[in-house]
């Protein structure tokens, strides 16, 4: 079984997101043609995926500064 890729968790991994650890999209630097093709593959157990969503929507939804230069996981 794959292993979860949060760093210190060693659980096995159920759930496959193209959402970084940090809660990005994060290219593969190759030409796309499709979503699946333009970012990488991360793998969590259930307990960081829940943690991870979590972060994301609290970013998503804070009216706070949105200037970073990252693609929103809800732009695509």
């Amino acid at each position: 079984m794959v292993e979860c890729d949060v760093e210190g968790c060693s659980n096995d991994a159920d759930k496959v997101s193209r959402l970084s650890p940090e809660g990005f999209l994060v290219g593969t630097g190759n030409k796309a043609y499709s979503f699946r093709e333009a970012y990488k593959r991360f793998s969590y157990c259930a307990g960081c995926h829940d943690g991870l969503m979590k972060s994301v929507w609290s970013r998503v939804s804070d009216s706070g500064d949105k200037s970073d230069d990252h693609v929103a996981p809800t732009a695509i």
